[in-house]
C-alpha cells in the first residue's frame, strides 16, 4: 500500500523544481513604501524596511535608504539587485566628480547620473528611485527618477506599491513650510498607513533627516509604529485635516539594529 502511494507520488513530479517553493525562482524585489519630503533647510526621508522574494520575505529590516554622498542619500523600490548596482555605479561616478570640483557634489548631479543610467538601461531595468539630499547652492532638494528615467524635482515624492495608498494622505497633509519636526511626524504616519495596507510593505520604518548640519537618522520599530486618526474639523466650510497620534513615538538610533529588532 505505502510503496504504492509512493509511486503515484512520483509520477506526479514532471522534474524536480516542482518540489520547490515558487519564490525561490523570483527575484528579490524591494516591492516598498519610500518618500521623501522638503522643509525649511533641509530634507526628510523615509522607508520601510521589507524585502519580498514573490511571496516569501526575504529580509524585514532591509535599509533602503542609501547614501551616495555625506549629504545626498536614495531611497530605492524595484528590483533589489538593479537599485543595488546602481547605486554603486552612481556612488562611485560621483567620487570622482566630487574629486574633480575639490568639493562636495550638487544633489542635482547625483540625480541625472541616476536619470542616465536609467534611461540608458530603462529597457533591462526595475528601479524606481528617489534622490534626495542638501548643497551649499540650492539647500533640501527632492527628484524623483522612475521606472524608464525620467527626471522631476517634487516638494513631496512618493514611491513604491505602497504609495498608491497614501496619494490622498500625503495631499490632505503636507503644506509648505512645514519643520522638520511636522516632516518627521507626517512621514511616520504616511508610512505606517502604507504599511497597514500593502503586503510588500512592513518590518520597521528608518527616517533620516539631511540638512546642513548633517544626517540625522532615526529608526521606528514596527510594534511602535504610530497610529493616525484623521478627525475633521468645519470651519466656515472648509475642512481642515489634522493627524493626531495616541501615544508618542518612542525612537530609537540606527546603531539599535545591532540586535535584530521586528
Amino acid at each position: 500500500m505505502a510503496a504504492a502511494t509512493a509511486t503515484r507520488f512520483c509520477q506526479q513530479l514532471s522534474s524536480v523544481s516542482d518540489m520547490s517553493p515558487d519564490w525561490t525562482a523570483k527575484e528579490v524585489s524591494t516591492g516598498t513604501t519610500i518618500m521623501a519630503v522638503e522643509y525649511e533647510g533641509g530634507v526628510v526621508i523615509g522607508a520601510d524596511s521589507r524585502t519580498t522574494t514573490g511571496a516569501y520575505i526575504a529580509n524585514r529590516v532591509t535599509d533602503k535608504l542609501t547614501p551616495i554622498h555625506d549629504r545626498i542619500f536614495r531611497c530605492r523600490s524595484g528590483s533589489a539587485a538593479d537599485t543595488q548596482a546602481i547605486a554603486d555605479i552612481v556612488a562611485y561616478q560621483l567620487g570622482f566628480h566630487s574629486i574633480e570640483l575639490d568639493e562636495a557634489p550638487l544633489v542635482q548631479a547625483a540625480a541625472n547620473l541616476f536619470k542616465a543610467s536609467c534611461y540608458r538601461y530603462r529597457e533591462e531595468l526595475m528601479a524606481g528611485i528617489i534622490v534626495a539630499g542638501w548643497d551649499k547652492r540650492r539647500g533640501g532638494q527632492v527628484y524623483t527618477v522612475p521606472v524608464g528615467g525620467m527626471l522631476v524635482r517634487q516638494p513631496v515624492s512618493v514611491g513604491g506599491s505602497g504609495s498608491t495608498y497614501i496619494y490622498g494622505f500625503m495631499d490632505s497633509n503636507y503644506k509648505p513650510n512645514m519643520t522638520k519636526e511636522q516632516c518627521l511626524h507626517l512621514v511616520s504616519g504616511a508610512l505606517s498607513l502604507a504599511m497597514e495596507r500593502d503586503g510588500s510593505s512592513g518590518g520597521v520604518i528608518r527616517l533620516a533627516a539631511i540638512s546642513e548640519s548633517g544626517v540625522e537618522r532615526q529608526v521606528i520599530l514596527g510594534n511602535q509604529l504610530p497610529n493616525g486618526q484623521l478627525p475633521r474639523e468645519k470651519d466656515n466650510h472648509r475642512i481642515h485635516t489634522t493627524i493626531e497620534y495616541t501615544h508618542h513615538v518612542p525612537v530609537c538610533k540606527i546603531q539599535a539594529l545591532n540586535s535584530i529588532c521586528w
